[in-house]
């Protein structure tokens, strides 16, 4: 009897051993868990165990640049506004806001992203899209206004900050680098935008043989119509586009593809010319006091007014109302159109018409003369265009008119710029000096 007690209580023993290595094992189990989440020191030795998905650091942060070659990322801290890289691999998870996968190829410079990652080995644990994060995709209207550093996004108004990064496919850009043609993705936090995506962007059309259309028309698809003039150069959104030109007694339609940031020549000295035909159009203008100028000269509206077919500029002007100008297309035998013109407002007096100040007769002598210029210094021996008209080669300069501008610059074997500029109304000259055009097909940053 004293042997089978001794024998239950050996068994006994046995099984509580047993009952204890199984609860350690699910203790170590457990820990082991934890350290894949929050790497954790080991008592007395000094070292961090780290596993998949190990981190000791958070951050909210933009993606600057995606670096699949050496398998980084860097990001910018939009606390301290600084730059750091961080390497990724196959335990890196990549997620949308709601926590759904993602691959490397969805995240793009500009995502504002939430990041977990493991500081002392500069390891990418995660990365989710923020959900704290706004995005306003495929913009096409849009107004910068760079002395209040905001930009207007349909009915909101974002604050513009040193910390917003401007992306043009994949390489970083400055404001000035956007053109009011481009699309636009937005990315921001609250009020403020801290990423600008340039989803479309533009390109140069120069015109060559172009010797018998000067003083004529072109028309770049549906919203570009510009007068044809020596040597021009026009900033077009990149696409495929049907090309009219139409000049006096003739023209033609040419096809052509603009790429972003490249410059295409057209020729069209093979279009003919041929005998002028022309047009009775009636106009009717509201007011009826109102007077009319066709191409810069005043016409009479009491009756059909005969206009060669092409592209006509009208300027209509009357007491009390804002100056209205547009443009005509003849290309019918007979045809009408009619003009109402806005009474003008208290804002508009105050604004003044600067266009009505230039309707004195080339006869008269006290025009003044005397103007403030903008003076482009800088980079020297390119080409200078203003709204896509030749000015000269720099160092040169031009009258100074207040609002936006597009000034293009180009060199023959570099890349063709462009910066759109915000000239202000001050009674002084001002001058700007641009960065030097790259050579092309040069690697930019």
């Amino acid at each position: 009897m004293k042997r089978l007690s001794l024998a239950k209580q050996g068994m006994g023993i046995a099984l509580g051993l047993l009952m204890a290595g199984l609860l350690a094992g699910c203790s170590f189990s457990e820990k082991e868990t934890t350290r894949e989440t929050s790497p954790a020191q080991e008592e007395g030795t000094g070292f961090i165990l780290t596993g998949p998905g190990s981190y000791d650091s958070a951050d909210t942060a933009v993606v600057v640049k995606i670096d699949k070659s050496e398998g980084t990322i860097t990001f910018l801290n939009l606390t301290v506004s600084r730059n750091y890289t961080l390497k990724y691999d196959g335990t890196t998870v990549f997620s949308d806001k709601y926590g759904s996968p993602l691959s490397l190829e969805q995240i793009r410079e500009g995502d504002i992203v939430d990041v977990t990652f493991l500081k002392s080995k500069k390891m990418l644990a995660s990365l989710m899209l923020s959900p704290s994060g706004w995005s306003n995709a495929q913009v096409e209207r849009y107004h910068f206004n760079t002395t209040a550093h905001d930009v207007t996004v349909g009915e909101e108004i974002y604050k513009i900050t040193e910390d917003t990064r401007i992306f043009s496919q994949g390489r970083q850009i400055e404001l000035m680098d956007i053109n009011d043609t481009d699309i636009l993705t937005f990315q921001g936090i609250d009020k403020t935008v801290y990423s600008i995506v340039v989803e479309k962007g533009h390109g140069y059309l120069k015109l060559t043989g172009d010797e018998s259309f000067i003083g004529g028309w072109i028309e770049v698809g549906q919203d570009i119509i510009h007068p044809i003039t020596e040597d021009m150069l026009l900033t077009v959104p990149e696409g495929s586009y049907q090309v009219q030109i139409s000049t006096v007694g003739g023209g033609g339609t040419k096809s052509v593809v603009i790429n972003r940031n490249e410059e295409v020549e057209l020729d069209i000295s093979d279009l003919t010319i041929e005998e002028p035909k022309y047009g009775k159009v009636v106009f009717a203008i509201t007011p009826s006091t109102a007077a009319l100028y066709v191409d810069g000269s005043r016409v009479d509206t009491s009756a059909p007014v005969v206009l060669q077919y092409g592209i006509h500029q009208l300027i209509a002007r009357a007491d009390g109302y804002n100056t209205l100008t547009s443009y005509l297309k003849v290309g019918e035998e007979e045809g009408g159109i009619e003009l109402t013109l806005e009474k003008t407002t208290a804002d508009d007096r105050d604004g003044g018409d600067d266009d009505d100040e230039e309707s004195v007769s080339d006869g008269d002598a006290n025009i003044v003369t005397e103007y403030y210029q903008v003076y482009v210094d800088a980079p020297e021996g390119a080409e200078v265009y203003l709204d896509g008209n030749y000015i000269g080669i720099s160092p040169t300069s031009f009258k100074k008119e207040e609002g936006p501008h597009v000034i293009t610059l180009r060199r023959t074997g570099y890349e063709t710029r462009s910066y759109t500029v915000q000239v202000d109304g001050e009674d002084k000259d001002i001058t700007y000096s641009f960065a030097e055009l790259a050579p092309e097909g040069a690697q930019l940053p």
